[in-house]
């Protein structure tokens, strides 16, 4: 992986700290239901430009056969999170290597969008409930 510089430009002219785009913490795990879930902070004034790369992933997903619930979330005005789940090890690594993939690996993107590397956790799905009840109106 290439080394990053310490300080990159900005448009205000104040240098930002480099990061590595994204921090993947737990273990792959046995074979069974998996996820991720990810947080991402956006640098100050950014935050229509981290919506924008949300979409972008969605967009990406949107033709992964391995890829099924997929959320995009927002916690306050810069913090925001995706949840996405994959049957098995293979699938979450298919999605790793496509387009969502190329996403956090643009590392001059998330350098200027991201205030700190996008946490990635690796997760089990224990147990869900993969769709809407609907009920009928009152």
């Amino acid at each position: 992986m290439p080394q990053l510089p310490h300080e990159i430009p900005s448009s205000s002219g104040k240098p930002l700290a480099a990061h590595c785009g994204v921090q993947v913490l737990g273990e792959q795990g046995v074979e069974g239901r998996k996820a991720f879930f990810i947080r991402i902070e956006a640098r100050p004034g950014q935050e229509e430009a981290v919506a924008q790369m949300l979409g972008d992933i969605r967009a990406c997903v949107e033709d992964e056969p391995a890829t099924g619930p997929w959320f995009a979330l927002r916690f306050s005005q810069t913090s925001f999170a995706i949840f996405e789940a994959f049957p098995d090890l293979a699938g979450r690594q298919a999605h790793v290597e496509g387009g969502g993939g190329d996403i956090f690996r643009d590392l001059a993107r998330m350098n200027t969008i991201l205030a700190d590397a996008a946490t990635v956790h690796r997760v089990d799905v224990l147990m869900s409930k993969d769709h809407f009840s609907h009920h009928p109106a009152d």
